[in-house]
């Protein structure tokens, strides 16, 4: 193909780009297998993996027991002997059953085997609210896992990141966690037709801005994506960051929308007290302060389990105009 001609593209749902991941991964490395719960004959809690049992066996699909601790310990085992397992866990409120596996075993073992063993696995799960799934099936944790060393997190927001990053977490040597918010498997989107595997080092601005950066990722790339068209319409051009990694942040793109704006407001699905907006929120202060004109601003969850009942669920999360109005106020200096 000539390098001067537009690429093909095709409208495509975030599902969608994550079974086409799949299907290449299994297709293309006898080594990968899928395990979880009813990821094979119910064709996985979010309709991912449908028909995928029937086309590669149950060998390569494996449904397990409502045991999360258990299918991830295997997981482990498998990644250390040689295989390149995906572990789907049905939704991050659940991973917490597994944590001492992902935490002390699979983030660990390279360093306590001193260098001489890896991890090769991937996790899969859902995250996020908005559902009406209740207080156990709704949370945004993968703040959790971002604090811990040995681990990459990573939180696609769009078709082609959730259709391209799995390939690269397959070939990373160690854990790597990839979270899918629940309300993206039905989002339709652009994807190029040789879309490919894609990187998980940097964070990537969405729109161009100058008056005030909204540093996001996840499901809420989306809200602040529709908030900078309100802005817009205002006056006011916002730049919207997508972090698509969680760990290791990527500092120095974040930096950079901060000095070019000197404003920013961090959209976080996960709760404000010890989350990963605190941290973005340190290291900007850390690290260009006085690039700043007025202290950042942070839209997060509030701080009680995601309610069940619809209009209490949109009132606990993020909402659009909150993060306009957050906007509006470090650029206007008030609200």
């Amino acid at each position: 193909m000539n390098s001067s001609e537009p690429t093909a593209m095709r409208e495509i749902t975030y599902r969608e780009a994550a079974r086409e991941a799949l299907h290449e991964a299994l297709t293309n490395d006898e080594r990968v297998f899928l395990m979880g719960e009813d990821v094979g004959r119910y064709g996985g809690s979010y309709a991912v993996s449908l028909g995928f049992l029937e086309e590669f066996g149950p060998e390569r699909i494996r449904d397990t027991p409502l045991s999360e601790s258990a299918f991830v310990g295997a997981g482990i085992g498998a990644a250390i002997g040689g295989m390149r397992p995906i572990v789907e866990v049905m939704t991050v409120n659940f991973s917490l059953l597994a944590a001492d596996q992902i935490i002390n075993t699979a983030a660990t073992y390279l360093h306590m085997s001193g260098g001489q063993i890896n991890v090769p696995l991937v996790i899969r799960m859902a995250t996020g609210g908005g559902l009406q799934l209740a207080a156990q099936h709704s949370h945004s944790l993968e703040n959790l896992y971002a604090h811990i060393p040995g681990l990459k997190v990573l939180t696609p927001a769009t078709v082609e990141d959730v259709r391209g990053m799995l390939a690269t977490a397959l070939a990373d040597p160690d854990p790597v966690l990839i979270f899918e918010h629940i309300l993206l498997y039905n989002r339709k989107g652009l994807l190029a037709e040789q879309a490919g595997a894609v990187d998980i080092d940097r964070a990537r601005v969405r729109r161009e801005g100058t008056h005030v950066s909204l540093i996001t990722y996840g499901g809420s790339l989306w809200k602040c994506m529709e908030a900078a068209e309100l802005l817009a319409q205002q006056g006011i051009e916002a730049e919207v960051l997508d972090l698509r990694i969680l760990r290791p942040l990527d500092d120095e793109s974040i930096i950079a929308t901060v000095s070019k704006t000197h404003r920013a407001v961090i959209v976080d699905e996960g709760w404000r007290s010890g989350g990963i907006s605190a941290e973005i929120t340190a290291r900007i202060h850390e690290q260009a302060f006085y690039e700043l004109d007025l202290p950042v601003q942070r839209v997060c969850a509030v701080e009680v389990p995601i309610p069940y009942a619809k209009h209490l669920e949109d009132a606990a999360l993020p909402q659009v105009e909150e993060i306009v109005a957050a906007a509006k106020k470090v650029v206007n200096g008030h609200d």
